[in-house]
């Protein structure tokens, strides 16, 4: 397979129901949603109603953020929207769930979980999907919140751990990227704010070579410098300096941001010779509390410590992907032939079977590998380009609103994870001891923690 570039984008927080589940409306086979998809709300007065999936048409600002507050996504919130409120009725708790968070500045709407995007209010993801390639059966790698999942695509497990919080830090997991090095393979994380996967400790040493802003991946992939692997991370943050809103689709954020950092990447890479040599992915870490009708089926445990009791031996909800590169063919569906359907160790699996690398545990060793699904030859180059869709730069009053909101538990957490990071050039090795026996505090609202976090990555990279 004459591919020497897998180029991973990894988004926040949508289930596979949310944003592709009209992709393929009338595609026989096609596993995604008629309309008739509901979940039962048992207010705490009244009767049961019955509350169906349903979409709001157009595309404004309200639309783009449902939904708003953001759903529960700990572990114990998805044994309630995968097994009901009663836990005898698979995949008919996202309402119920959704209805018992803790009340926040919005009011809570019952059907904001069952809201799906038609493929016109999400049209870059859309069009790219139908141009090459999706899956309707990749899961999230564990029934739990973004930590444990994005460790799953670099580590094949989550150290037993199922929520970001508490955190554990430094975690000390093995990666992919280790093995990549091990194998004389380059690799890099490209990010906009910060990198969730500076959390894993191993990949310290080497922080100022491997990890990079994203505007250095534009630059890298137009001198034809991209390494064997790059793992693109979005801004989770609004830029306090200029402005930016995040681009990760974590709700209540703005999806079409997230349609802007697709088109922009796809577009970069698109533009280069080396396309012919590469394979983008595009994909979500978890569904976080928004609806989807499939049940996750049961997996390969990962091995290890189970600390919180839990040996992820089951998938997390469907999420969205797509396989965009000259090897797949138009308008696919791909669907891994056994038992054992994609999941994030999928990626894994693929590096492993493109640059012969052992296994990490026994989940990304038991993944099916996407290249038996990809064509001998380059034949299906996609569009030349794809439209950004234009979005009204946000008013100085949403500015001030967005920073002025609280931090969201994935924000607060990457603060904690900042706090923790070491100063570049300090013992990597000393400084993870310390901080197992002295945790350091955190600021704990948007636009301190925002702040908080750009001056540690600046010391982390040594950009200081």
């Amino acid at each position: 397979m004459p591919i020497e570039h897998v180029v991973v984008l990894m988004l926040e927080n949508r289930s596979f129901d949310t944003m592709m589940g009209k992709l393929r409306d009338g595609t026989p086979g096609f596993d995604g949603l008629s309309g008739a998809e509901a979940n039962t709300w048992h207010p705490p007065s009244g009767p049961a109603r019955t509350m169906p999936v349903w979409n709001d048409p157009g595309m404004t600002a309200l639309t783009a953020t449902i939904p708003d507050p953001d759903p529960g996504e700990l572990f114990t919130d998805i044994r309630m929207q995968t097994e009901g409120l009663f836990l005898d009725s698979p995949m008919d708790g996202f309402v119920d769930n959704y209805m018992r968070q803790k009340p926040a500045a919005k009011a809570y709407d019952p059907r904001a979980p069952m809201h799906y995007f038609t493929p016109g209010q999400v049209p870059v993801l859309s069009a790219l999907g139908t141009a090459f390639g999706i899956s309707d059966a990749w899961f999230a790698s564990a029934p739990c919140q973004t930590w444990p999942n994005r460790f799953f695509v670099h580590c094949g497990t989550a150290g037993g751990y199922v929520n970001n919080a508490p955190e554990h830090l430094p975690f000390g997991m093995k990666t992919v990227f280790n093995l990549l090095a091990e194998a004389g393979r380059d690799w890099r994380i490209y990010f906009h704010d910060f990198p969730q996967s500076a959390t894993l400790s191993r990949l310290w040493p080497d922080a100022p070579t491997r990890f990079a802003r994203y505007p250095q991946f534009l630059a890298d992939v137009a001198n034809d410098a991209l390494p064997a692997y790059s793992f693109i991370e979005p801004r989770y943050f609004t830029d306090i300096v200029t402005g930016d809103l995040p681009n990760d689709q974590h709700p209540p954020h703005n999806v079409a941001y997230g349609e802007q950092l697709i088109a922009v990447t796809y577009n970069a890479l698109r533009a280069r010779p080396s396309w012919d040599r590469t394979l983008f992915i595009v994909t979500y870490d978890e569904h976080g509390g928004c609806y989807d009708h499939v049940t996750p089926p049961a997996a390969t445990p990962p091995g290890g410590p189970s600390p919180d009791g839990f040996g992820f031996d089951r998938f997390g909800v469907r999420v969205p992907v797509a396989f965009l590169s000259p090897y797949v063919p138009p308008a696919s569906i791909l669907r891994a032939p056994g038992a054992v359907p994609f999941d994030h160790t999928s990626i894994i699996a693929t590096l492993r079977e493109l640059f012969a690398l052992g296994p990490l545990t026994a989940r990304d060793g038991a993944a099916p590998s996407l290249l038996p699904f990809l064509t001998a030859q380059p034949a299906n180059p996609g569009p030349a380009s794809i439209g950004i869709p234009p979005i009204p730069p946000p008013s100085p009053e949403i500015l001030t609103a967005a920073k002025a909101l609280p931090a969201n538990a994935l924000q607060s957490s990457l603060g904690v994870a900042a706090a923790h990071l070491p100063t570049q050039g300090a013992d990597p090795v000393a400084h993870a001891a310390r901080l197992a026996s002295a945790p350091i505090p955190v600021q704990s609202g948007i636009a301190a923690t925002a702040e908080f976090v750009a001056a540690h990555v600046k010391a982390f990279l040594g950009e200081l």
